[in-house]
């Protein structure tokens, strides 16, 4: 004997009924603008391969995607704004590696990083490089490594500031290598990069769209890149875990977060658009001008990666004692 829907309706009918009882954002969404806020300013390595997406997105749903940029405070502007939206899909935040940083750096941070946010993807990551001035005798990693363990803390190492990636890819770098050098920090990736280059300092630790042309020209020369594998971008300089620091890996990676309680079909709609357009020709080759590899992560792999990524920075951050107040 049937009972309830079918014994009232019949199978078609219920089943109608049933599909018509799912919640109805996953149906119309989007039917306004949506907003992503990127919380760095205009250009960057994270804005570029943003407004693509948004540009592509749009095309897709129908419907605006914006992009809204907020630096300061080390990406805890923008992201605020976007922990504290509402869940609905409209306001979305595309961040760095920073984001978990940040979060371990500063005293005060008025969200949680990983709690107050629902994973939607991972959409790109790329390598900063180590790279040495030329007048500095060594021409590997494993060079290098000699070089600094005969010279204890009498090699200099630049970085864009205390707390920044480089500053913490380079900290990463020595304690794994198990060897000292003398921490410079700058106010910006710019003035790090130009006395790299001049020769004031003899190591750093730039983006990898900062030391191309100058590793090229034979200004600077590229010993490894920070990522675990090869970069698609300077396919010919080895990784430092392949270089001669087995299990080294950190990256600049991007990725679309969305505020806690965001349904999971819209979430789901977003990761099918975006992994559709990440993997056009001309979006990749936009990624790598910013030094950007597309690197398609799924919400749960993105979850996971990004709690891994917050204890890993943590640890460093507790390490080589760096706090802004």
């Amino acid at each position: 004997m049937t009972r309830g829907w079918q014994a009232v309706f019949g199978l078609p009918v219920a089943a109608a009924l049933l599909a018509a009882a799912l919640p109805l954002c996953a149906q119309t969404y989007p039917t306004r603008p949506v907003r992503i806020v990127v919380p760095f300013s205009p250009g960057g390595a994270t804005d570029v391969p943003g407004r693509i997406v948004a540009q592509r997105l749009s095309e897709a749903f129908g419907q605006q995607v914006i992009i809204d940029n907020r630096p300061g405070a080390g990406s805890m502007l923008g992201a605020d704004a976007v922990a504290k939206a509402p869940p609905d899909g409209y306001t979305l935040l595309l961040t760095a590696t920073t984001h978990v940083i940040s979060a371990g750096l500063y005293k005060k941070v008025p969200y949680d990083a990983v709690r107050d946010f629902a994973p939607v993807m991972l959409i790109g990551s790329g390598p900063n490089v180590l790279t040495v001035h030329p007048s500095l005798p060594a021409k590997s990693v494993r060079e290098l490594i000699a070089l600094a363990k005969a010279r204890p803390n009498k090699i200099d190492y630049a970085s864009s500031g205390n707390g920044s990636a480089q500053h913490l890819f380079g900290a990463l770098f020595l304690s794994m290598a198990n060897i000292t050098m003398m921490h410079i920090p700058y106010k910006g990736s710019a003035p790090a990069t130009t006395d790299l280059i001049s020769g004031q300092v003899s190591v750093g630790f730039p983006g990898i769209a900062l030391v191309l042309p100058h590793s090229k020209s034979g200004r600077l020369r590229a010993l490894a890149v920070t990522s675990e594998k090869r970069s698609k971008t300077m396919p010919e300089v080895p990784a430092i875990a392949e270089a001669g620091v087995p299990g080294y890996a950190a990256t600049l990676w991007l990725g679309l977060l969305a505020p806690k309680g965001t349904p999971p079909e819209i979430i789901q709609q977003l990761y099918v658009e975006i992994s559709k357009l990440l993997r056009q020709p001309d979006v990749e080759s936009t990624f790598l001008a910013t030094g950007n590899d597309v690197t398609i992560g799924t919400a749960n792999e993105f979850g996971l990666f990004l709690k891994a990524e917050f204890d890993k920075w943590a640890k460093i951050i507790k390490a080589v004692d760096a706090q802004v107040n």
